[in-house]
């Protein structure tokens, strides 16, 4: 009698949502769980349904938002949203009309729910363990926080999910990050995948997805968690996963849209299923010391160009786009970034936006000022944590210290809105990419914590946060 062979986190998701087995000629039909959009990639898929006659296959399972091209300033009105762009106020027309027209649910720009995709998604229970999870967004791969397979789709791809609540899928590879120690004070989540692209470049998780384990992920909050696979595809991965356990469990228990009574019962008994069997094979493991990190930061204009927040810029002899990286960002090899001027610090975007990402920024804060130099926005990942800031009074120290609290959406993550840093300016930012120009044309971008983003708007210079944290 054969053995069962033991499975991984992914392989079991995967298999469970097989339509048709891939071969040779054809990928694998994989059935969609849930369905998330916005109000950017979703115009052309809803134009594709209406010229060939089609329905959205499954009204319940996709759910919509506003959170790219609304504005982070007050919104009351459609004026208000023009003011920021015409293109944008016309994507928020857009949304809610192909919305309304197939009878699909929106957190509308007036919503309280309303928020960035993969922040109201978690918070809301739409996220839980075992589903498949996509949207027209790259950082889909946050969902994979709670044991889900999550991933990003083109808008053709998002036309297809419509239609069909599928999609054409080829089975990715498996590679298992086993995080080791723990994470020492001041280093965060943020911290921690920065090294992880730093050691495995931009291209180390392609055609794979990561699972990511150890010590100092089973001892991370949700959030942490929701950070480290946010920025799984920034290492190119297809998706980043966490087994679930009783930590997510806890987080969904008293969500809206969670299971209840019974349902929980039966969808707790299926989550705890899940994690990766012992003994199962990965294509590939990594092994990476938490004790050995400090605070990271970006040098260069992607996120695998990163070193800790002390150590000189590398040198690197006869490559020509690290060069060009280094003359767009206006430093040098062998220059130490720690006290380098800056102009303007950005909290938020769908990687550090949530109540605990805020927390972290104002305990370090609280009574002090920023740096007459230095502009800070705030801005919470929904209406709902801007609410539960406002609460406990994080407002209040943030607009103590000189920054400027915004309403929620991606704002100057991706430079929306008139949310941008100037030509040549330097930002400190908790958002996911540093691309060229991707913060506004000609900004330059490091990304970092949320406690070395604060402590270094205090100081109007990069700074270790740790002298801020007792």
């Amino acid at each position: 009698m054969s053995q069962i062979k033991p499975k991984t986190l992914f392989e079991k998701v995967w298999k469970e949502h097989i339509v048709s087995e891939e071969t040779l000629a054809n990928p694998a039909i994989l059935y969609i769980d849930l369905h998330l959009i916005h109000e950017v990639t979703t115009p052309q898929a809803f134009s594709m349904l209406r010229n060939n006659n089609l329905d959205v296959r499954k009204k319940n399972l996709t759910i919509g938002t506003m959170d790219h091209s609304t504005p982070t300033l007050p919104v009351n009105n459609f004026k208000d949203i023009e003011i920021a762009g015409a293109d944008a106020a016309n994507q928020v027309r857009t949304m809610i009309k192909n919305c309304n027209d197939f009878g699909l649910e929106l957190f509308d720009f007036d919503s309280i729910n309303r928020g960035i995709v993969h922040v109201i998604g978690p918070e809301l229970g739409l996220t839980q363990p075992g589903k498949t999870i996509v949207c027209g967004d790259s950082h889909t791969s946050t969902h994979g926080a709670f044991g889900a397979l999550a991933f990003g789709i083109g808008t053709t791809e998002v036309g297809h999910v419509l239609a069909t609540q599928c999609l054409l899928q080829r089975k990715p590879k498996t590679l298992s990050i086993e995080v080791l120690g723990s994470l020492k004070n001041g280093v965060s989540a943020k911290d921690l995948i920065l090294a992880i692209i730093g050691k495995i470049g931009v291209d180390g998780g392609t055609g794979y997805v990561m699972e990511y384990m150890g010590e100092a992920i089973s001892s991370m909050s949700m959030e942490g968690r929701m950070t480290m696979c946010n920025m799984s595809i920034e290492a190119g991965a297809k998706a980043g996963m966490i087994a679930p356990d009783d930590a997510t469990y806890e987080f969904l228990i008293d969500k809206p849209r969670s299971p209840k009574k019974e349902a929980w019962d039966k969808a707790l008994n299926h989550w705890k299923s899940l994690p990766s069997d012992e003994g199962s094979i990965f294509d590939k493991i990594i092994t990476i010391d938490a004790n050995k990190l400090e605070p990271m930061i970006t040098f260069g204009t992607n996120p695998g160009m990163v070193i800790g927040v002390n150590d000189p810029v590398p040198i690197s002899e006869n490559d020509a786009a690290f060069s060009k990286a280094i003359d767009y960002m206006q430093i040098s090899p062998g220059e130490t970034l720690h006290n380098k001027p800056i102009d303007v610090v950005f909290i938020g975007s769908c990687t550090n936006s949530r109540l605990s990402d805020l927390q972290e920024a104002a305990n370090i804060l609280k009574d002090r000022k920023i740096s007459d130099d230095v502009t800070m926005l705030v801005v919470p990942g929904s209406q709902k944590i801007k609410r539960d800031a406002e609460a406990i009074g994080l407002d209040k120290v943030f607009k103590k210290a000189g920054a400027q609290w915004r309403e929620a959406g991606c704002s100057m993550c991706l430079g929306m809105n008139g949310d941008t840093v100037d030509p040549g300016k330097l930002s400190v930012s908790t958002s996911n990419r540093n691309f060229e120009g991707r913060q506004g044309k000609g900004s330059r971008t490091i990304l970092a914590s949320p406690s070395t983003a604060a402590a270094s708007a205090i100081e109007g210079n990069i700074t270790d946060p740790r002298r801020y944290i007792t």
